[in-house]
């Protein structure tokens, strides 16, 4: 879903050094850090979904 016209543009707050993190983490593993964030949020909201 990389650039996805259709896909709204979101902002949040986040420290400096959590971002730099994060940032150099995904692109060590070849992500984007948007599919990162992503991918955190849905396994976070998948916690109570019911089975």
């Amino acid at each position: 879903m990389p650039n996805d016209a259709k896909t709204p543009m979101r902002s949040f707050r986040i420290s400096d050094d959590l971002y730099r993190a994060a940032l150099e983490k995904a692109r060590s593993e070849g992500r984007s850090l948007s599919e990162v964030i992503r991918m955190a949020l849905d396994a976070y909201i998948e916690e109570d979904r019911p089975r």
